[in-house]
């Protein structure tokens, strides 16, 4: 049976969850499939390290 209201990784859990569980603060989402939200956290660290970079790259590659 196949929920249409997509994948979360819960935070509190360590896990990937399909349609409603765990409160929104406590996670991630929603993502297209179980094996992107099992992804989650790695899918944020690139995110972040490329804000980052984006960062130093506006305050002219220094910080």
């Amino acid at each position: 049976m196949s929920d249409s209201s997509g994948w979360y990784y819960c935070l509190t859990h360590q896990a990937v969850e399909q349609g409603k569980g765990c409160k929104g603060p406590d996670r991630m989402g929603p993502y297209p499939d179980e094996a992107t939200a099992a992804r989650a956290l790695e899918i944020a660290r690139e995110r972040t390290r490329a804000a980052d970079e984006a960062d130093r790259q506006y305050r002219g590659g220094d910080a």
